[in-house]
């Protein structure tokens, strides 16, 4: 049985925006990871059409009648939103859903970095968050859509994590939490290694929130997802789950108890999306 026979949508339209792959074969596999991702939904849920664009689109019209934008890419001062903040905060303030996938959810402080504490709820902030790759456990979520089907698993990936949030994390839900442990702090202090702020927080054993979501006032949704290094990681079944449930919920579909279900992809099927 597929989504198609137990979810129910009436013509949405999601657009990704892949980046170039950056890392090398299996990793920031971002064209592959977006069109595995958009052949899932397209294939397994009703009434949801899943485009992806592999640069931003130069047809300013492409993204009229979207209800979400996932993005997946290089972050940074190469983020490919920086050029396009005008019209993504148009998109934004008239209620479409905004998706932040592993380095994508990186953008300089300052004016992009407070877009995105409005448009997802926070973003890595540079001498600020970190980049480490480690095991993250998950064991317990939130009542929540996104949550929906999610059992407890372990993940190995260069989890970012200590975000730069909102103030009190205003209307943030993290729905992905782990405790980081101190070995992935080992690196000297850098932009993206290690700093005081985070040194304190892993101190102290504070969760760090490496999946959230926001409801907007604009009447938008926001999804931040630190993980997606790892292209094979798209295999797991708990990974894909939260992912597609993600971008579902941030285009306002109604996501069933058990989550979006899926079939298994073998590694050799992954492998042909890169």
């Amino acid at each position: 049985m597929t989504n198609k026979e137990n979810i129910m949508s009436e013509d949405t339209k999601i657009a990704f925006v892949a980046g170039r792959a950056s890392h090398g074969s299996g990793a920031h596999e971002h064209p592959g990871g977006c069109q595995f991702l958009a052949d899932m939904i397209n294939r397994h849920v009703e009434g949801v059409e899943a485009k992806v664009h592999l640069s931003w689109p130069t047809d300013k019209t492409a993204f009229d009648d979207i209800s979400a934008l996932a993005i997946y890419s290089d972050g940074g001062q190469g983020h490919p939103i920086l050029p396009h903040l005008e019209q993504v905060s148009d998109l934004a303030k008239r209620g479409t859903g905004l998706v932040m996938m592993h380095y994508a959810i990186e953008v300089p402080k300052g004016d992009a970095g407070d877009h995105f504490v409005t448009w997802v709820g926070g973003y890595f902030e540079t001498h600020y968050s970190v980049n480490p790759h480690w095991i993250a456990e998950f064991t317990d979520y939130p009542n929540h859509p996104i949550a929906h089907g999610l059992k407890p698993f372990e993940m190995d990936d260069e989890w970012y994590y200590h975000m730069r949030f909102s103030d009190d994390m205003k209307g943030v839900t993290p729905i992905l939490s782990s405790i980081a442990p101190e070995s992935t702090l080992t690196r000297p202090d850098g932009p993206h290694s290690g700093n005081p702020h985070v040194r304190s927080s892993v101190a102290k054993g504070e969760a760090q929130h490496l999946g959230w979501c926001i409801e907007r006032p604009d009447g938008g949704r926001g999804v931040g997802f630190t993980g997606g290094h790892y292209h094979k990681n798209w295999g797991h079944e708990q990974m894909r789950k939260f992912m597609l449930n993600s971008i579902l919920w941030a285009a306002k579909v109604d996501i069933p108890v058990e989550g979006i279900k899926t079939p298994e992809p073998t590694a050799e099927e992954l492998d042909t999306y890169i």
